[in-house]
Parts: C-alpha cells; structure tokens; sequence
C-alpha cells in the first residue's frame, strides 16, 4: 500500500505543479506525518522534491527533472506493444514499429512485446487492403468524402460517403 501511495503522489505532483501534505493526506486518506515520511523516502530513492515554506508553501519536483522511467509495469507495457504489433500488421506504414520503439527505448529487451500473444489483424487481401485503409484513414482525418463502388447481392452502386470511423470487427471492416 506504501508503494502504491507514493506512486499516487508522484503522479499527482507531475500532473500539478505543487500540492501540500495536506491536500495529499485528504487524497490518500492518511495521516500528514505519513506523507511526510512518504515524501522522504521518495527523496531517498532519487526523486528531487522541494518543499516550500511559507505562504506559498508546497512539496513539487525539482524544476527540470524529468522521470526516465514509465509508470507502466512490464505486463501493462507488453499488452500496449502487442496491440500496437497487430496495428501495424494491418496499417501497411511501419508507424505503430516506430511507435514501439519510442515507448520501448530505454527498457529492457523484455518490454519488445509478449512474444507468446501475437494479433495478426491482416487479411489475406493485405496487400490491396492496406492502401485501402490508409486512405480512408487519411480521408478521416482530413474531413474529406469518398467515393468507392458498393457491391451487393442485387448489384453494383456507386457511393460517396464521408467517413468518421473506421471499425474492424471480428473479422469484417466497417466504415
């Protein structure tokens, strides 16, 4: 619970700029000499937090520090990366690989995505479906309409849409 209480307050103070022991004690519903003791051992494992005396007074992370560690853990990490993974199965851009790479930079080997869980979104049709996505994607995100021949049981038609989301389902896309 100790962990978990002064993860919560690292969290608050990099949210806000500055919070008192007392705002933090009605928060996690403990005492303020728990929050100080708290705020000391996070300064013993490395994390520069100020206090202020006074007026404005407040506990805040040192100006310009940043935390190089994610406070995901490693199962949380691994499930974003593998779905991630099956994006880019289907995107046909390496977008969602560079992505992993950002979010993965700096962590351990282990953090490359569950390799025992792989989502293959792709269709057998990737290679003419991919394009086909992107530029629906891109005509989302521009406000642009599109127009595309529509084939039914009872025939063909040409129709013009303007499309607002693109939704893969089971195994069917959606628009």
């Amino acid at each position: 619970m100790k962990l978990d209480r002064m993860i919560g307050i690292l969290s608050v103070l990099l949210r806000q700029e500055k919070a008192t022991a007392p705002e933090l004690a009605e928060k996690f519903e403990v005492s303020r000499r728990t929050i100080n003791r708290d705020i000391e051992a996070l300064c013993m494992a490395g994390i520069p937090l100020v206090t202020t005396p006074g007026r404005c007074s407040g506990i805040s992370i040192m100006e310009g520090y940043k935390i190089d560690r994610t406070l995901l853990s490693t199962s949380e990490m691994q499930a974003i990366l593998a779905g991630l993974r099956s994006l880019d199965s289907i995107s046909g851009t390496k977008r969602y690989a560079r992505l992993m790479e950002k979010l993965s930079a700096g962590t351990s080997g282990l953090l490359a995505g569950d390799p025992h869980i792989l989502i293959d979104l792709s269709s057998w049709y990737k290679a003419s479906l991919s394009p086909k996505i992107e530029l629906l994607h891109q005509a989302i995100l521009s406000g642009r309409k599109v127009s595309f021949i529509y084939f039914a049981p009872k025939g063909e038609s040409r129709r013009t849409i303007e499309p607002y989301h693109l939704v893969f389902q089971w195994s069917s896309w959606y628009i």
